[in-house]
């Protein structure tokens, strides 16, 4: 029986209406604007940095720290995860050079107990660390990351006027070699697939994501869920711990900026596949069956249209044309935000198609036993 391309091409048109119309907007992409204005108290905030190997990028993320405008008290402890290049050597020097030594410390962090993931144990070393200074807020960031002056007060801002227990923003991705123009507008589409902001924002939903590279993280809030114990095992930690405050029945906030930038470079397809096979697999819950499902979704939405486009030349091409069409449209809207020329908004199925070949590095390296890989840990062992 021949192929009926009339009938095909309703399964990602369907997908795409709802993707379109119906998944909180997620294509809408925009940078998070924050008024700033004088509060009657301003909080006080401890930076937690947990870092390994970062001797490439934790002087410029110390430097940007301890350039901050804020107003109220404000602290930061970098926690060095057993490096073995100078990082804290590094981050004591870029402090020193800023004037800023006595509000920045560098915390060398204990063994790895069994049972957790190195950067959320470097996270509790930290958060332990600053018991003393009994902050207001915890603010969550990375040794790769750059934020502008203003970031810290806009964020406290912003977490005052909305009573937010985390306010989490996504760190602008550079995109300055051919891979980071193909692949990276595709990872904050896709992530934003999985977790539209507009979801995320709603309490009636049970959608929660944050970026681990910018969080803003009220102290109650984490008490109230027990400390960072509870997500102790977390590959993907960031989007753990707002889905714990969210359960618990904290606001939560995410959006996107263009003022915390991350450092880290990806001149290779190899740099990519390797930071979407850490959490990939994962993401799926370790499961083949939903591993098997992601894959088959990935074609159906991102490469079926595209085949039918070129196979049946003329067939069906009002569904056809009209899933392109809105998956181009929606795309457009993320390679604008990184600045590159629309024709680029086409070459989404080809991001697809290697998402899903590191998708199956993923769950390959799962089964042999170097799931969740990062700074030479393997951070999700197979289940028993």
């Amino acid at each position: 029986m021949p192929l009926n391309p009339n009938f095909i091409a309703i399964l990602p048109l369907a997908v795409w209406l709802y993707l379109f119309f119906a998944r909180g907007n997620f294509w809408q992409v925009h940078e998070e604007t924050v008024e700033l204005k004088p509060l009657n108290r301003w909080p006080r905030v401890v930076a937690i940095v947990p870092a390994r190997n970062e001797a490439e990028t934790v002087s410029r993320a110390i430097a940007s720290l301890a350039k901050q405008h804020y107003p109220g008290e404000f602290f930061t402890i970098l926690v060095d995860d057993h490096s073995d290049d100078g990082t804290a050597d590094l981050a004591r020097k870029a402090a020193d050079e800023c004037n800023a030594s006595g509000r920045i410390s560098i915390h060398l962090a204990s063994e790895l107990p069994h049972g957790w993931t190195g950067k959320v144990w470097a996270m509790n070393e930290g958060i332990a660390a600053a018991a003393g200074r009994a902050p207001d807020y915890f603010w969550l960031t990375d040794a790769d990351i750059t934020h502008a002056p203003d970031t810290l007060r806009r964020l406290v801002c912003q977490g005052e006027r909305d009573s937010l227990d985390l306010a989490s923003l996504l760190a602008y991705l550079r995109v300055k070699t051919f891979p980071e123009r193909l692949l990276i507008p595709a990872f904050l589409y896709f992530f934003l697939t999985v977790y539209p902001p507009n979801w995320v924002i709603d309490p009636k939903s049970r959608a929660a994501a944050a970026a681990g590279g910018c969080i803003l993280l009220r102290r109650s809030a984490l008490e109230r869920i027990g400390g960072v114990t509870a997500v102790r095992s977390e590959v993907i930690e960031d989007c753990a711990l707002a889905r714990a405050v969210k359960q618990s029945g904290g606001k939560i906030r995410l959006g996107l900026t263009r003022s915390s930038v991350s450092l880290r470079g990806y001149d290779s397809f190899a740099g990519i596949r390797d930071l979407i096979a850490r959490v990939a697999f994962t993401q799926l819950r370790y499961s083949f069956l939903v591993l098997l499902g992601a894959l088959t979704g990935l074609f159906v939405t991102y490469l079926l249209p595209w085949l039918l486009f070129f196979a049946f030349p003329g067939e069906a091409w009002v569904a056809v044309d009209t899933t392109i069409a809105m998956m181009a449209a929606t795309f457009a809207v993320a390679v604008k935000f990184y600045g590159l020329p629309w024709p680029w908004a086409l070459t989404l199925p080809l991001a697809a198609l290697f998402y899903a070949y590191a998708t199956c590095v993923s769950a390959l390296r799962y089964w042999l036993g170097r799931g969740g890989q990062w700074k030479g840990r393997a951070q999700a062992p197979l289940k028993t």
